[in-house]
This record gives C-alpha cells, sequence and structure tokens, in this order.
C-alpha cells in the first residue's frame, strides 16, 4: 500500500533532481521557395553569408538581406522545402573545417564526410570567403615542385605557388596529368587537395580508388561537387577547397576544358609543402582575390579559380 509520505518523497527527489535548460534560438519561417532560393520571413538579425538549418538536415546560406525578409540560397534539395517551413539561425557565416583532420578523407563543398568513415573531429574552421594576405606575409617562389612528368618538368617548371592552368579538348588527358602530379608527391611531404566539380560521383570513386591503391590518400583530400549535386554547391566548392588548403596546400578550380594544378608556398612561419590537382567541372567559375590561399605567394592577390578559360 502506497503511503502519502513516499509519494510526497518521490516528488521531492524530481524536483531535486530537476534541471532546467534554457534554448534561445531565433526562428523565421519560409514564406517562398523556388529555383534553390528560399524567402524567410523573421530573421531581422541574420547577417549575410551566415548559415542557416531548414528542415530535412538542409542547409541555406543567407546572401539579400531585403527589409522584411532575408533571401536564401539552398546548399540542398528544395524540394523538401515548403511555404511555412520553421528555419532557424546557427550565428556562423559560411565556414569549412581545416586541418590536418581532413587528410585522407572525401569531403563536400560543405566538408562534410561523404566516404562513411564517421565524422571529421575539426577544431578550426574557417570562413569560405575572406581576405587574400598581402604581398609582404607570402613566400617567393624559389622552390620547384616535380610533377614527375620529364617533359613538363624540363620545359614548363611549375614552382610552390605557382598557379599552371591545363587547357585542352575533352579525353585529350588534362586530368591524367593532375592525377599523375598527385601521385608522384608520394614521399615528398606534400600535401594535396584534389577538388572535383560537375562531376558524376562513379568518376569520383574512380579517382578515389586510384588513390587509394597507389597509397596518395595518405597526404591527399578529396573535395567533390558532383552533377547530381545542387548548384550552389558546384559553384563554391572551388572556394572550399582553397580555404581548407589554406593551413598546408591549396586547391584549385576548374572550368569544362582545363585543368590547374596550383601549388602553394606556406607562409614563412609554415613548414609543410604542398600542391593539388582538380578534376575539370561542368561549371564555369569565377575569379577573385578574395579566395585566394593565405600560402598563396603569387606576385599580385588571384585566386586559385583561374579564368583562363575565358580565352
Amino acid at each position: 500500500m502506497i503511503k502519502a509520505g513516499e509519494i510526497s518523497e518521490i516528488i521531492r527527489r524530481q524536483i531535486q533532481e530537476f534541471e532546467g535548460e534554457t534554448d534561445l534560438a531565433e526562428i523565421g519561417r519560409v514564406i517562398e521557395v523556388g529555383d534553390g532560393i528560399a524567402r524567410v520571413y523573421g530573421l531581422e538579425r541574420a547577417m549575410a553569408g551566415e548559415l542557416l538549418t531548414f528542415p530535412e538536415d538542409i542547409v541555406g546560406m543567407v546572401l539579400n538581406l531585403e527589409e522584411d525578409n532575408v533571401g536564401a540560397v539552398l546548399l540542398g534539395e528544395d524540394r523538401a522545402i515548403r511555404e511555412g517551413d520553421v528555419v532557424k539561425r546557427t550565428g556562423r557565416i559560411a565556414q569549412v573545417p581545416v586541418g590536418e583532420a581532413l587528410i585522407g578523407r572525401v569531403v563536400n563543398a560543405l566538408g562534410q564526410p561523404i566516404d562513411g568513415k564517421g565524422p571529421i573531429d575539426s577544431k578550426e574552421f574557417r570562413p569560405i570567403e575572406r581576405y587574400a594576405p598581402g604581398v609582404v606575409d607570402r613566400r617567393p617562389v624559389k622552390e620547384p615542385l616535380q610533377t614527375g612528368i620529364k617533359a613538363i618538368d624540363a620545359m614548363i617548371p611549375i614552382g610552390r605557388g605557382q598557379r599552371e592552368l591545363i587547357i585542352g579538348d575533352r579525353q585529350t588527358g588534362k586530368t591524367a596529368i593532375a592525377v599523375d602530379a598527385i601521385l608522384n608527391q608520394k614521399g615528398q611531404g606534400v600535401y594535396c587537395f584534389y577538388v572535383a566539380v560537375g562531376q558524376k560521383r562513379s568518376t569520383v570513386a574512380q579517382v578515389v580508388r586510384v588513390f587509394e591503391e597507389q597509397g596518395a590518400m595518405e597526404y591527399t583530400t578529396v573535395i567533390a561537387a558532383t552533377a547530381s549535386d545542387p548548384a550552389p554547391l558546384q559553384y563554391i566548392a572551388p572556394y572550399a577547397g582553397v580555404t581548407m588548403g589554406s593551413t598546408s596546400a591549396t586547391a584549385s578550380a576548374t572550368r569544362s576544358a582545363s585543368t590547374t594544378i596550383s601549388p602553394s608556398t606556406p607562409r614563412p612561419t609554415g613548414s609543410s609543402r604542398s600542391c593539388c590537382g582538380a578534376r575539370r567541372g561542368a561549371r564555369r567559375t569565377r575569379a577573385t582575390s578574395s579566395t585566394s590561399t593565405p600560402g598563396s605567394s603569387s606576385a599580385r592577390p588571384s585566386s586559385t579559380t583561374s579564368s583562363a578559360g575565358d580565352r
């Protein structure tokens, strides 16, 4: 038989063990969605470039700050978003993880792992868009980068910190040169970042398998924005690749008929070496100085996204 004293004791114990947690979040609601763009009402303090969370774990990035709403580009499928859905602020500007935890991993344009090897334990993040370092902070081009291809190393030597564009028709071996350059960096203390833009997932998987078979994934990171990914991810993939490689290497963006090898020389305080080859992509990318890698040592601020394809 339950006694009144026992009930009082149970209630008293529950009250003592109760811990209230307050979760304060600024939320808004979708008022319009279409063509990969969502307009959200209620996020009055949203910042330009801030990441928003939508239902179905979809992320959006704020671009337009209107008087009574904000426009966000969806970094995922917009078919899962409906009018009236709740949107939350993250308080974080678009950023990606950096550091040695990325080495040997395959990630998307947001730095999220897609290789099935679990989460990336990175303690440092850097914004995708940032100012390029000044010329004073850059080390001059004074050390060669051997691609392992005698014809290139003899006639067109590449220096660390220099960018090299490979232009040619389809199926002429541009990507093969970039892949061979990465494979030949084994044992050279060089970190490589391979950016695949607008390619089929099967093609990216084949390249990753080649890297694994040759032991190149020990010093290589693959950033993939495949043809099946939303257009915004393909657009920011080169910039994300540059940011991820900024601590030890640099990445390169591509256009449909070109491939870029863009080695990076670290700052005077650094000691690492780097090289990167990128897959030819289906989307055109713009050149901007704001996404240059801090380790880049070219004579003028410029991005690893090359505009030489606009010839």
